[in-house]
Parts: structure tokens; sequence; C-alpha cells
């Protein structure tokens, strides 16, 4: 898990900061003798999640980032965002897309309190139904699809930043920072216009047969302890992520991601089952193993599908 911390005063430090933390970038102030930048960062490979305060009007001009790069304000004003000759101003609650990972931006930053989230732009393409394995996915708009659809990646950024990067035991996790980026990318697939189709094509359809639906079954039964993506299981069973996400649906009424969780779920059974309750052994540390960063979640599962709490179990074993 990384972390930093920055705090300073110095216009100089802070451009010089950001251009490390970001990409090289020139800064300037427009509120004279206050110039405060706090700057906190959590982040697990390839997702980072930075909490900025900012107490005076900064103008930005950035390179390409490489990456998505999100932001969800706060308080203050972003005025004068411009990408590729669109221009935008953003207010408290807005979550937008600054920047497309291979374009420039540029604007004003006024006393503001904001979130950033950057992800690998290759997540997009792994988790995308529409994906094809070929051509990458990209977002097409700056703004989320509806109001709906901000809010709810709104509460995935903040779940991802105070539950996950919140506890260093729990991010560092192989499972959990897998599940917890893929979920985020998916999240930020749904909210955003893109250029993933969902649709199934002909090829799709004829490719989701039950041979091919075994082969995606046994390597989620097979790789259950590993970190690893929906592309991963789509390569494993020769299709696309759109044949494999259709063939599930169809004869399955699941998703590959759906089924994982059962498979992880079990596996997390029977350690609960075997294990001593005497050895120190615990619920949250069984269900991190198995990538359930949520203990609350984790047994809200458990007892739809076993009848019973976790701890019941582990006080049994």
């Amino acid at each position: 898990m990384e972390t930093l911390t920055f705090d300073s005063d110095d216009l100089d430090a802070t451009e010089d900061f950001l251009s490390q933390a970001y990409a090289r970038m020139r800064i300037g102030s427009g509120t004279p003798g206050a110039n405060r930048a706090l700057i906190r960062r959590a982040g697990i490979a390839p997702v980072s999640v930075d909490q900025l305060s900012l107490d005076f009007e900064m103008s930005y001009s950035v390179t390409p980032l490489g990456k998505v790069c999100l932001c969800v304000l706060h308080e203050g004003t972003v005025r004068d965002h411009r990408v590729a000759g669109v221009e935008d101003t953003f207010g408290p609650g807005d979550v937008v897309l600054l920047a497309p990972p291979d374009l420039p931006y540029s604007g004003r930053i006024d006393n503001a309190r904001y979130t950033i989230t950057m992800l690998d732009p290759t997540l997009l393409t792994q988790v995308a139904v529409g994906a094809d394995g070929v051509r990458p996915v990209r977002l097409t708009g700056h703004r989320p699809c509806s109001r709906s659809a901000a809010r709810h990646l709104g509460r995935t950024i903040a779940h991802l930043r105070d539950t996950v990067l919140s506890d260093p035991a729990i991010a560092d996790q192989p499972l959990i920072a897998t599940t917890a980026a893929q979920y985020l990318a998916a999240s930020v697939l749904s909210a955003f216009p893109n250029t993933a189709s969902a649709e199934p094509t002909a090829a799709d359809r004829n490719d989701a047969h039950p041979a091919m639906l075994r082969r995606a079954l046994a390597y989620l039964d097979d790789h259950a302890d590993q970190p690893f993506t929906v592309a991963d299981v789509a390569a494993a069973a020769h299709v696309t992520v759109r044949a494999l996400q259709y063939a599930f649906r169809r004869h399955l009424d699941t998703t590959p991601l759906a089924h994982l969780r059962r498979v992880r779920l079990a596996h997390a059974h029977q350690e609960l089952a075997s294990a001593d309750p005497g050895s120190g052994v615990t619920v949250t540390a069984v269900a991190a193993r198995w990538g359930f960063h949520h203990p609350g979640r984790f047994a809200a599962h458990y007892r739809d599908t076993y009848r019973r709490a976790p701890h019941e179990t582990l006080s049994d074993g």
C-alpha cells in the first residue's frame, strides 16, 4: 500500500510535489499571502485516492497523466476547466472526469477541498462487458450519465478511501486490492459514457456454449485464492469478456464475479469450520484472506448462504 502526505505554503514546493505525484504541471496563485496546500494519498496498485485541500486560488496547466483521473468536489469551485477545447465549471457535489489519460488540461481551483482518484486505464478494458481484448475501452464524456450514477460512483470512491485504504492490513491483501480496483473500474464504466458495447455479437453468442463455460468455471475454481480479472477468465476460456458475461447470464443467470464471490465464500466457510477457535483466528482475517474487505457485507452474504453468522461457524470449529 502506498501512502504520502504533503503540507506546505510554498508555491514552488507545491508545484514540484504535484509534478512528481501526478504529471508535469505549472501552477500559479491568485491569492497573495495564502498558498497552503495539504495533500494525503493512499493507494493500491493500480489505484490511488488523494484528499486535497487548497486555501487559495490556484491556476493549473497539466501534461497528460496517463491515467483516468476523477475528481469529487466537496467544497469550493473548479473554474474554466479546459480539455481539448471543451470548458466547464464544477461545484460541490460534482463527480467528473478531469481529463482522458492522453490529453493535457488546465483551469483554476478556488479554495477547494476535493478527492482525486486515479486508475490505470487498462482496468476499464479488463472489466468492460463489451471489451473485445483488442481495442482499449475509453470514456467519451467528462460528466456522469445521470445524478444517480454520479452518487453511486461517489459512494464507491468514499468506500474505497474510508474502508479499504484506511487500513493497511486490509489494503495489502492481494484479493482485496484486485476486487476493490475492479469494482471501482466497473463503477466508472457504469457512470460515464464509454466505447464498450454491452450487446453480444453473433460470434459472442456462438462462443457462449457449455464447454466454454466449463473452462471458465474451472479457471475460477482453480484460481479462487489468487488475484485476477474478468479479462483473465475470458482469456483462459478463449473468448471475449462480452461472450463470457453472456454465457454466465444465459446458462447460470449470474455473472463471473458473482460466481467467484460464491466460490470464495465457500472457501471462507470451510476455513472457518475447520479452524480452532482458540488459535486466534478471526472472522475478519478469514474474510479478508478471501477478498471480502467489508466485514458487515461478508456477514450478510454468509448468513444468506449458510443461514448462520460466520462467528457461529468459527465457534463450533
